[in-house]
């Protein structure tokens, strides 16, 4: 049997110690979004019992909203599973019998006009003519080549050129340009065309990393994306089926709701913490008294907690072990304020380079539709940004940034409704304006571009907000320029670094963070495996979906010099499949009886990681005892 070495101190976990002495530590998990809902499952599950979760909002579900419309549900937050295989989600909502059968045997909940081939996407000028599907799928076709260059930089380690400013905007604008204008077949006008899609194009493309622009995303990084495999789903129920899935078996007391925090006190000495547990606090009197904060006698008497809560009200929880699992947007707003004392500057660095933006969406319901049946969304293209870069907008034009509406299928569900999308500082300036003001902009987008100036106002407006929610700030990460997935896994680690009694506080970001996760970086599927690990007490079985993705965790092991080496593939064959043991804290073991033909052409294949390996390279998580 072949191993892997990597490198940890994990012996030295404090809650590892605290299970040796058979003491039930204090945790308090701060969210309660499918992360902060996820650990505390696991830490339940584990046999951890005394474990608290605030929430500064009135509701459980984080970025999950769900609204009921009429008979259906609007989602204003998370919408999709992105995949099925390895996904825990998707198989969490089909064990539930969430997911509809199509009369085909596919899992579906009708027809989702992003990802399905129903319909047409109609890309309409704001001269109000549609562009001929022939030209759209020639520019698709040719904005999908250059999209795959930039996954090279990432997954085969090519290096960057100087001009491209290692941004994604700025290499796709440069080489798609290039190709269009050096077209010989195409005329000016055309050419014109297909630049002002361009444009069109990035600002989609805006919409799904949740960056205020292109240009801001990382060229060496972005190539880290790979989508589950599968199609993609929707709950016709509301993604808070999930959300409810997860909190079901979390007694009611271990839940406080519309309990913001101040700050995080978790540094504290050995003599600060036992004036604590005794009451003698001037500013806090005797919330922090262990019988005030659980309601009942102080199974640890005498025990000096090494970290404190403060919550907005005042009131202090001590504790042995913290979970954040606020956003990165909170993070990048109050992290001076909400730890103390302040975070390493390795963690401040992190939360400074990596990028998280709004992208928001407004739903428009109308009395009957005025597109054609076989029309799946309608498109925004602005002919005068043809040659522009990156557009900048004055903030009156704020609405030039809403890239696109689509149709909701089917309209038995739906209705008669659309669902717009806007991303960056212009979706900030929309949430500031009042529903009347957005409506009567969104009809007047929608009349200039499809060229019919009696479409009517919506009946109805629906939006969401996430940018300038104050327990939010944000709808979901992505690796800007001069990032990495090392700052993830920096922000990842817990504190204190240093071998001591002190405890860990696992500043964990929900909102679309990779956690450990390098590949499979769809949005929601990754805030419910952020926390998975279970790792008091248990191994991780982690399934790689084929050897290729084992060798991408290796190169990009190499790449950050990550201590995670793996053997050739020639000596990966082993003859004992069942013995799939962890030998050591530091010791990554597997076996495969696998010939090299088989190997390579396996679906799935079977690693035993230990919770550092985790942490950094884990793919599909499920949980086995030891």
């Amino acid at each position: 049997m072949q191993s892997c070495e990597i490198s940890s101190d994990s012996t030295d976990d404090p809650l590892s110690r605290d299970l040796r002495t058979r003491r039930q530590p204090r945790i308090v998990v701060i969210g309660a979004g499918l992360a902060g809902l996820a650990a505390t499952k696991s830490l339940l599950e584990s046999g951890l019992t005394d474990v608290t979760v605030l929430e500064a909002s009135d509701r459980v579900g984080g970025r999950v909203q769900s609204i009921q419309h009429g008979q259906t549900t609007l989602e204003l937050g998370a919408t999709w599973i992105h995949g099925a295989n390895g996904n825990p989600v998707y198989h969490l909502a089909e064990d539930n019998g969430l997911l509809e059968h199509t009369t085909d045997g596919e899992h579906s909940v009708g027809r989702i006009s992003l990802y399905t081939k129903n319909g047409v996407a109609h890309y309409q000028t704001n001269s109000g003519t549609r562009i001929p599907k022939d030209l759209v799928e020639e520019f698709s076709d040719l904005y999908n080549e250059v999209y795959e260059l930039t996954q090279e930089f990432f997954q085969s380690g090519k290096p960057v050129c100087a001009e491209s400013q290692n941004s994604v905007g700025v290499f796709t604008r440069d080489v798609v340009r290039k190709k269009i204008m050096l077209d010989p077949d195409d005329s000016e006008s055309t050419k014109r065309l297909k630049l002002s899609m361009l444009q069109q194009y990035l600002k989609v493309e805006s919409c799904e990393s949740s960056s205020p622009s292109m240009d801001e995303v990382s060229l060496s990084e972005f190539g880290e994306w790979t989508e589950i495999p599968g199609a993609h789903h929707v709950i016709p129920g509301g993604f808070m089926k999930i959300v409810d899935l997860l909190a079901q078996d979390i007694p009611s007391r271990v839940m406080r709701l519309g309990k913001p925090v101040r700050c995080v006190h978790w540094n504290y000495s050995t003599q600060r913490q036992e004036e604590i547990a005794h009451g003698d606090n001037n500013r806090h009197d005797d919330h922090n008294d262990d019988r005030r904060c659980h309601g009942e006698p102080n199974p640890n008497p005498g025990h000096a907690y090494p970290i404190s809560v403060e919550c907005e009200d005042f009131e202090s929880l001590p504790a042995d072990h913290v979970i954040v699992t606020a956003s990165l947007g909170v993070l990048k707003n109050r992290h001076e304020a909400l730890f103390s004392p302040s975070l390493p500057e390795d963690k401040v660095l992190a939360i400074e380079k990596l990028g998280i933006s709004t992208t928001d969406k407004i739903f428009l319901e109308f009395a009957d539709p005025f597109w054609s049946p076989e029309c799946n969304s309608i498109q925004f293209v602005w002919e005068d940004e043809a040659q522009l870069e990156q557009p900048v907008y004055p903030e009156e034009l704020w609405y030039r940034k809403i890239c696109s509406f689509d149709v909701l299928y089917p309209p038995e569900r739906y209705g008669h409704m659309l669902s717009g999308w806007i991303c960056g500082q212009e979706a900030l300036l929309m949430e500031r304006c009042d529903d009347e003001t957005v409506a009567e902009t969104c009809t007047k987008l929608l009349r200039r571009f499809t060229g019919n100036p009696n479409i009517p106002k919506p009946r109805r407006i629906l939006r969401s907000s996430w940018g300038s929610n104050p327990y939010i700030r944000g709808s979901y990460s992505f690796t800007r320029v001069g990032s990495s997935g090392g700052d993830v896994e920096k922000l990842a680690m817990p504190l204190p670094y240093n071998k001591s009694t002190k405890a860990p506080v696992r500043t964990a970001s929900g909102s679309g963070c990779r956690l450990g996760f390098k590949y499979y970086l769809g949005y929601l599927h990754l805030f419910f495996k952020t926390f998975q690990s279970k790792y008091f007490g248990m191994h991780l079985e982690v399934h790689l979906e084929s050897i290729g993705l084992y060798l991408k965790i290796l190169n990009s092991a190499k790449k950050r010099n990550v201590p995670f080496s793996g053997p050739c593939l020639s000596k990966m064959i082993c003859k004992n499949p069942n013995n799939l043991i962890v030998k050591g804290l530091n010791t990554v073991s597997y076996a495969c009886s696998m010939t090299h033909k088989q190997l390579m052409n396996m679906h799935l294949w079977v690693v035993v990681l230990t919770p550092t390996a985790y942490r950094r390279k884990a793919i599909k998580v499920t949980v086995m005892k030891t």
